[in-house]
């Protein structure tokens, strides 16, 4: 690994006995000026008194004025503070470093300065002085150039194999024990100070839809457009993803969901190597936050620093003239700093006891798998996701937000869930006055295996798992099925009875974490091995079926049987209470070649393949005629919770069948049922018939006139017709292939 040219960190033990003095006394004895190991010392460029004034404690973070800039960050327990001022983002060295006198810069535990004659896109950081004692939570090192945890920009790139980056020094036997004083400035990144974004949308009207109405196509910003068969003029960036909303509004779409886009530790973590190339996996995904409130400059068409911020506003806009919702996954749950051997780049050197949850010991509390868990119910970071969600609402202009691992904005600081739901961040968030209206998705589980789907408080959707699960162990013939997806298609009322209604329940098939759609019907196994992890990440429980063949075949009937098993699980999706959610690509059946962890696969594994086939074709056409029979049909778009062993379509305008009319079979052996839903007795109705059966079976049907509007056992264009060239239904009974649905809709009164 290299050390960026420096000399060697020095090695102290400051967590043996009972020495308790705090680390500027230490640092001053030990070392001849704040800054050693080559960083220039502060008296060689001081900034002047005549450019600095005592500055405001509020708002946080830097504040562009025609004067010059308010800089203000919150630190309790650091002794000093400096502020270093860069000309370019390639200097390793300061133009200035502003060193903040307690007397005068410090309000409470905010420290402050404003500095005259700065400008917009002015580049700067942080260094925080104070004790470096991690057993008792304290990891301070002034050595380390720090990101404002409140800037709008944040440019350049965190170079992990650097040593200097870490807080500690990574040779010695004491591990993060011992201390580093190597300066971190050339391996770090830098934030960008930038006036307010100009009030140019007066006019603009925001889409707007009721849950309802609404369908969610989840993607990744650079997945989207970076395989070069997508044509755009700016691949894998914001301006590359609004070149797709053409695509989506064939579609039908009504949000497009963004995994994470601020800005992220792309080198999180830094140690795996793809076996088949060689090369580094990077952090594709992005769940590795460092700036909540900056948009990430990997995804910036322009890399002139602070430019991501107009260019993701830009692409809001051209969302917004689409009729297109704009939601962003957000991880308030952890950083992209790691557990205690990970490097030092914003929070933990700012003040790690504030914001971490720890131990007595000083450990991490590491309830997200990712080694560290934000403190989000202590004041200090409730007021930093509350102001972060706020600035991406009204200066950014996004429509909702979709926390991962939400149940961490659940738990308190000593890491228990808060049974009182007045007491938390979580109704804090849905009960703020600015982000009333918007959308709130709880990914509602954590990896410490607290799961609260159905437990989060008003105002709040979730992720259904039980939907997936449910809806792929039906489809693959298992027993005890029919019944719990009976419950699912009617709104999952034994996980979110005692909610308003069943748009609080997000249902999918798939999501970015796990199998594509077309690899759900390709593989049994994953195929993880390219992550560098030996093939141990990943679910091993995927409800999967490859059909004969592990992935890809040019064998007629394996892929007529799985195309017709993928549109089963999309039919379920579609006709189901709830708001669905669809995966990016799926509609043209996108492979990731087995990989079902594809988080460090920045490359043409999770790159969408825009090049068209006939499986492709063909799954865009069904996908999108679904979508637009769920927006012309309010009987597929009702919100009362049906219960299946209750049957009652006069209260919930959904009956059960079975292959008798009003007689569902829910025993375990039973594989098939039929479903009627209606808006009202002389609205459109829908009977719809699901075989996951081995054999042909007959479906006797209610007194009506229907029309046949789908079949997925039927080739395209016969899979699926506009409900007016639909063709009457004759008999008394339908036939439904094995492994099959059909769709039929009555727009008369009962014979």
């Amino acid at each position: 690994m290299k050390g960026g040219g420096q000399s060697p960190c020095r090695r102290w033990n400051f967590d043996s006995g009972a020495f308790f003095l705090p680390f500027y006394a230490i640092h001053r004895a030990s070392l001849p000026t704040p800054f050693s190991c080559g960083k220039p010392h502060l008296q060689d460029n001081p900034m002047t008194s005549d450019k600095t004034m005592m500055g405001r404690p509020t708002p946080l973070g830097a504040t562009v004025t025609q004067e010059g800039i308010n800089f203000a960050i919150y630190s309790h327990y650091a002794t000093a503070a400096y502020l270093d001022l860069f000309d370019s983002e390639q200097d390793s060295v300061p133009s200035q470093t502003i060193a903040l006198d307690a007397r005068r810069h410090r309000t409470g535990d905010i420290w402050h300065v404003f500095v005259k004659g700065l400008k917009s896109g002015q580049l700067y950081g942080w260094r925080m002085d104070g004790p470096y004692r991690p057993v008792v939570g304290h990891r301070f090192n002034v050595h380390k150039l720090l990101v404002d945890p409140f800037a709008h920009a944040v440019t350049g790139e965190f170079d992990m194999f650097d040593d200097a980056l870490y807080g500690y020094d990574r040779h010695s036997a004491l591990r993060d024990r011992s201390f580093c004083d190597t300066d971190s400035a050339h391996a770090t990144a830098r934030c960008v100070a930038l006036s307010p974004a100009p009030m140019t949308w007066d006019t603009e009207n925001r889409p707007r839809y009721a849950l309802s109405d609404t369908v969610i196509y989840e993607c990744h910003v650079k997945g989207m457009t970076m395989h070069p068969s997508s044509m755009s003029p700016a691949p894998g960036t914001f301006a590359g993803l609004a070149s797709r909303i053409e695509h989506l509004k064939k579609l039908g779409v009504t949000a497009i969901e963004l995994l994470p886009i601020a800005t992220y530790n792309a080198l999180e973590p830094p140690t795996l190597v793809d076996p088949k190339t060689g090369t580094i996996n990077r952090n594709y995904w992005g769940y590795a936050t460092v700036g909540f409130f900056s948009p990430h400059q990997g995804y910036a068409h322009d890399k002139t620093p602070g430019a991501a911020v107009e260019e993701f506003r830009q692409m809001v806009k051209a969302f917004h003239e689409a009729k297109i919702e704009v939601i962003l996954d957000v991880v308030f749950n952890h950083s992209g700093e790691g557990g205690e051997l990970g490097p030092t780049l914003a929070f933990r050197g700012l003040d790690n006891a504030t914001y971490y949850m720890l131990s007595p010991r000083g450990k991490y509390a590491n309830y997200t798998g990712c080694g560290n868990t934000m403190n989000c119910n202590h004041p200090v970071m409730k007021h930093l996701i509350l102001e972060c969600l706020r600035y991406w609402i009204v200066e950014m202009h996004v429509d909702g937000f979709r926390f991962d691992l939400a149940t961490i904005l659940g738990r308190s600081n000593k890491g228990e869930w808060i049974n009182d739901p007045n007491l938390g961040l979580l109704r804090d968030i849905a009960d703020d006055p600015v982000l009333s209206g918007c959308t709130l998705i709880a990914e509602a589980w954590d990896a410490a295996g607290l799961y609260k789907v159905g437990g989060f408080p008003r105002g709040w959707a979730e992720w259904n798992g039980r939907f997936r699960d449910d809806a792929r162990r039906f489809w693959l013939g298992g027993d005890n099925t029919a019944l719990n997806l009976a419950r699912r298609i009617g709104g999952s009322k034994d996980v979110f009875g005692d909610k308003r209604d069943t748009t609080q329940s997000i249902n999918f098939i798939t999501a970015h974490d796990g199998f594509t759609l077309r690899d759900l019907c390709s593989y049994t196994q994953k195929h993880n091995e390219r992550n560098g992890e030996q093939n141990r990440d990943g679910s091993n429980d995927n409800l999967s079926l490859n059909f004969g063949v592990e992935g890809d075949t040019d064998d007629p009937a394996i892929l007529k049987k799985r195309i017709q098993h993928a549109k089963n699980l999309l039919a379920t999706l579609f006709i189901s209470r709830g708001t669905p959610m669809l995966l990016g690509g799926d509609e043209i059946w996108r492979t990731q070649k087995g990989n079902n962890n594809g988080f460090c696969q920045d490359n043409d594994i999770s790159w969408i393949n825009w090049s068209a086939s006939p499986q492709s074709n063909e799954m865009m056409r069904f996908t999108a005629m679904l979508i637009a029979m769920r927006k012309r049909y309010k009987a597929l778009r009702q919100t009362a919770f049906a219960d299946p062993e209750k049957n009652r379509i006069a209260l919930d305008n959904m009956r059960f069948h079975g292959i008798i009319f009003e007689t569902p079979d829910w025993r375990s052996c039973s594989h098939s049922f039929a479903v009627e839903l209606t808006d009202g007795p002389r609205e459109p109705r829908f009977y719809i018939a699901l075989n996951a059966w081995r054999e042909p079976l007959s479906f006797e049907l209610p007194k009506r006139v229907w029309f046949d509007i789908a079949d997925t056992s039927r080739p395209t264009p016969f899979d699926i017709v506009d409900p007016d060239s639909a063709s009457r239904i004759t008999e008394t009974k339908i036939t439904v292939a094995p492994d099959s649905m059909r769709i039929l809709l009555s727009i008369g009164c009962a014979i």
